[in-house]
């Protein structure tokens, strides 16, 4: 296999990024504590306390939320291009199936996997970079339900543990993305001290509660536009009519509509 440095494409980790968000809570706290003993009225006190929860709310759970870490949900290109992400891998009856479609359309993408299921199939990582394809870093476990209010020990199990299976196996990945795209309060620096870069989506293609493959073309294929970031699914996750075949007929699809699957630059990402 080859070498870390040889697959690593460095993320653009943005260290002077600033959780605004929190900071704005934290604030929005701190004012209110002071309204609340000398200010005669305390319904200001109630207000500065609560509402910048909002932003905070909306930035942890709105997958493309910005305001506690930088969210990445598409790439500059002038061309008919995409990047096709495939989370919740590696699959044992799924990722060499879908290795051997893109093959078939000359089509590259990058396999946000979970830690623990890399673990159990370490061949299945390095066929996907023999390949020629990316590796993401999508959790060890899939906390989907809890990873936003993990405790900070468990926010950095989740990353080293990954990381260290994807050692043994010679990946160094750069890119993250959450379970469900549910973020946590303190992701930025724990990303940052990693060298990690968040990847969101732009076209979200509703694979796991879909019927049929055609369904799932159906969904992308009128909001494509250049530089756009697609999130399909492996594995048991989604309805059997749906696995693997989703992905075929959306090849088939974005080869009809003169797109190609490609693997931005991390200096793309926007």
């Amino acid at each position: 296999m080859r070498p870390v440095e040889s697959i690593r494409s460095p993320g653009p980790v943005d260290r002077r990024y600033h959780p605004v968000a929190l900071y704005l809570a934290l604030a929005g706290k701190a004012i209110a504590a002071i309204l609340w003993w000398f200010a005669a009225q305390r319904t200001p006190a109630a207000w500065c306390f609560f509402a910048p929860d909002i932003f905070v709310l909306h930035a942890l759970f709105a997958p493309a939320g910005q305001g506690l870490c930088r969210v990445h949900t598409r790439f500059a290109t002038s061309r008919r291009e995409v990047w096709l992400t495939i989370d919740d891998g590696p699959d044992e009856h799924d990722t060499p199936r879908i290795l051997d479609l893109l093959d078939h359309h000359g089509a590259r993408a990058t396999f946000f996997v979970v830690g623990e299921r890399a673990d159990r199939h370490p061949q299945l990582i390095e066929a996907i970079v023999r390949r020629g394809h990316g590796i993401g870093h999508h959790t060890h476990t899939h906390p989907a339900a809890t990873f936003w209010c993990a405790t900070p020990a468990r926010l950095a199990a989740e990353l080293d543990l990954t990381l260290a299976t994807l050692a043994r196996a010679g990946v160094r990945p750069s890119w993250f993305r959450a379970p469900v795209g549910i973020k946590h309060l303190l992701l930025h620096r724990a990303l940052a001290r990693r060298e990690l870069t968040y990847v969101g989506w732009s076209i979200r293609s509703g694979d796991c509660w879909l019927r049929a493959p055609e369904a799932l073309a159906a969904r992308v294929i009128p909001a494509l536009h250049p530089g756009a970031i697609i999130l399909v699914h492996e594995g048991p996750a989604v309805p059997a009519p749906v696995r693997v075949a989703g992905i075929a007929r959306l090849l088939e699809e974005l080869h009809r509509a003169g797109y190609t699957c490609v693997l931005p630059r991390a200096d793309q990402l926007r």
